[in-house]
């Protein structure tokens, strides 16, 4: 596992948006572990392929629910409630806002065994899968800031 390089806001790279992944292959299991490392060494909570300047769609969220959550190609397919809280993100460090999240996401992905999965997941489990989800689409928590108040 090596630690990957960061990208921060205004980098292109974090507004376009990522391919879908074949196949679950050695690369990207590789991929998947070096983001968890690279998750890990900067005090995150999820990190998506993008933020490691990689257009892939792969993401990986660690809760402290005893999982770590390794996804690739993740959609939500189903979602209910809504909740309004505070977020941050390692590419855009120093800033936090409120935003709009489902409380509850169902979300189908493939793991990093090359396995289709469905997950029901809640509170900051759902949260942190809509955040990553959003970075592979090019878009950026501070986009969806309600009220436009965004702290420093």
């Amino acid at each position: 596992m090596a630690l990957r390089n960061l990208r921060y806001e205004g980098d292109e790279i974090l507004r376009k948006k990522s391919r879908e992944v074949p196949l679950v292959d050695d690369r990207i299991r590789m991929l998947m572990d070096d983001m968890v490392e690279t998750m890990y060494a900067n005090d995150g909570v999820g990190l998506a392929a993008p933020q490691v300047g990689i257009l892939k769609r792969v993401i990986v969220i660690d809760v402290e629910d005893g999982n770590i959550y390794k996804m690739a190609n993740p959609k939500i397919i189903s979602e209910s409630g809504e909740e309004a809280a505070e977020e941050g993100c390692l590419s855009v460090p120093e800033k936090r806002g409120l935003v709009v999240r489902p409380m509850k996401v169902v979300v189908e992905y493939t793991d990093e065994n090359n396995q289709a999965k469905k997950l029901e997941a809640e509170g900051l489990l759902a949260r942190a899968i809509c955040h990553e989800i959003d970075h592979l689409n090019g878009v950026l928590f501070i986009d969806r800031v309600i009220d436009d108040k965004i702290e420093e």
